[in-house]
């Protein structure tokens, strides 16, 4: 079957827009209507006239698109495609730290559950985690959830104080600085690019820390040539696309292998796209008062941003 036809067709005769993140496979982001990250792809589901969204992506994502579209059918190519931070901060858990902390503000990074947002005050991305963190008064007590990477990056980078929940991501947080090191010995002429969902000590070592889309735009801008990438390798097909004359090294904690993949984000296939345009499922579904509650810190966060 010709996935990429049989899907235009269908998304013409349905109306039907496809969100999809940096991290899915090339065919997948080649596909999308729209390709970007959680920031810019949280700004185009706001903006859509679309009467359905394929969200290319993870759960945590979709539920997203969802919140801020109640009236729009929103669908998952495959509803196992989670997120190992989303997983690491449970709302209940999350309920219990903010009666222990009443005097804390609440920010979430958007890789978290729509129960978990519903809690926060503000939602941020790693695009703008600084701007919103920044937003609060110096003196203000923060609860950062869940990844403490990027929690711990925030502190440093303003000299806060902020308590951070105990999760990480599974692809970034494995990465060791001595692996990216030596990496960095074979490759003399290469810059570190690195997520701040890595851990410190491989941010330490980067010559630039930013999102996907902030990494991208460095590498366009950046003079050098050669570039150590530590981020999910779903990213070097727009970076290759974006700059052809570049190379690009992936950091991985896996000798045997020259790649680093979530798993997760590579759940979705064209044909999973094609049977979720087709059949309209999975979809997803959540609460409307669930909804209402978790909508707030999300325009919150963009308006801040």
């Amino acid at each position: 079957m010709d996935f990429v036809s049989e899907i235009n067709a269908l998304r013409k005769e349905k109306n039907a827009i496809i969100l999809g993140h940096y991290y899915q496979i090339p065919e997948i982001q080649d596909i999308a209507d729209y390709i970007g990250d959680s920031l810019a792809l949280a700004r185009r589901a706001v903006e859509t006239k679309a009467d359905i969204i394929v969200f290319a992506g993870v759960h945590f994502m979709a539920e997203t698109a969802k919140i801020l579209n109640p009236g729009r059918k929103v669908l998952l190519p495959d509803l196992e495609a989670g997120c190992s931070l989303a997983d690491a901060c449970d709302a209940d858990e999350l309920a219990k730290m903010k009666k222990e902390f009443p005097d804390h503000k609440v920010i979430s990074y958007v890789n978290c559950s729509a129960k978990v947002k519903a809690l926060s005050d503000v939602i941020c991305t790693s695009g703008n985690a600084l701007k919103i963190v920044e937003s609060f008064p110096k003196d203000e007590k923060i609860l950062f959830v869940p990844d403490r990477n990027l929690g711990a990056y925030i502190n440093r980078k303003t000299g806060r104080d902020m308590k951070l929940w105990p999760g990480s991501c599974q692809i970034h947080d494995v990465l060791n600085a001595e692996k990216v090191l030596k990496l960095k010995l074979s490759k003399p002429e290469a810059k570190v690019i690195a997520h701040p969902e890595c851990n410190p000590a491989v941010l330490e070592i980067a010559d630039f820390v930013g999102s996907t889309a902030a990494m991208l735009n460095f590498i366009v801008k950046d003079s050098s040539r050669e570039y150590i990438v530590a981020t999910e390798t779903g990213i070097l097909h727009q970076m290759r696309k974006l700059t052809p004359q570049k190379k690009f090294f992936v950091a991985t904690n896996d000798e045997t292998c020259l790649c680093n993949d979530c798993p997760y984000m590579k759940l979705n296939t064209m044909e999973k796209l094609y049977r979720c345009l087709k059949d309209e499922t999975p979809e997803i579904i959540l609460d409307k008062e669930l909804m209402d509650r978790a909508r707030k810190p999300i325009e919150t966060m963009l308006r801040l941003s």
